[in-house]
């Protein structure tokens, strides 16, 4: 039976909001992740339901996965900072993964503006072993940092998504140094309404084998009581 745990961290513009799930096998996890949320000025926060489908879907295959409000959404502290603090928020976020799972590889996932964050630090961190943008609004926010990043990299887009272009996603995946792989999801918009399941199914498949627990079954997705809203 997997684990839910909420608590605040000691963040650098106040207090952090997070949620940890543990999945059931966690003695055999091998890594732990986090997936950030979209943009607090429209709303998002970390019961978005992207969100909370890309967190089921990594903490099905076994691994420790924790979501967090950046500052100024939900009960975290502070105000929003346009994407340049909550950097800071997300690296305090994996120094506390660092301390639970000493030496173990980070995954970060992120979808829209968390996707913009969670890429910037995970090119820029050792720890991460693994990258997960969800439904990039690359016609909104610059992305061309990718061309420098050479970490393991999915992207998983709606061919319907309005803020960020199919083909402007893969024109920025073919200058990838280690190259990315996108996934395109038919019918999708940015929100990806009427595919939340196939983009868990996505999400899961999107994660290296050797960050996957072995052996013994992993918690089943769908199974966290937590409040999603859109």
């Amino acid at each position: 039976m997997s684990r839910i745990e909420s608590f605040f961290l000691a963040g650098p513009a106040g207090r952090i909001e997070c949620m940890l799930k543990r999945p059931g096998e966690e003695s055999e996890a091998r890594a732990a992740a986090v997936v950030c949320h979209p943009h607090p000025l429209f709303g998002g926060t970390m019961h978005n339901k992207v969100v909370h489908a890309a967190a089921e879907a990594i903490v099905g295959c076994g691994i420790p996965t924790l979501r967090f409000n950046f500052r100024g959404a939900g009960g975290s502290g502070g105000t929003h900072d346009g994407g340049r603090g909550e950097q800071d928020d997300l690296r305090a976020v994996l120094d506390h993964l660092s301390r639970l799972y000493p030496g173990q590889p980070l995954l970060l996932a992120g979808y829209s503006f968390g996707a913009y964050v969670a890429l910037v630090v995970g090119c820029g961190d050792p720890r991460a072993k693994a990258l997960i943008g969800i439904g990039l609004p690359v016609n909104l926010v610059p992305f061309g940092f990718l061309r420098a990043c050479d970490r393991p990299l999915t992207l998983i887009q709606g061919d319907q998504d309005a803020f960020g272009l199919l083909p402007l996603v893969m024109a920025l995946a073919a200058h990838v140094p280690g190259g990315a792989r996108v996934v395109v999801i038919q019918g999708a918009a940015h929100n990806f309404a009427g595919h939340l399941d196939e983009l868990a199914r996505r999400v899961a498949e999107a994660i290296p084998e050797d960050l996957r627990p072995a052996p013994g079954p992993a918690a089943a997705i769908g199974d966290d009581p937590s409040r999603v809203v859109s």
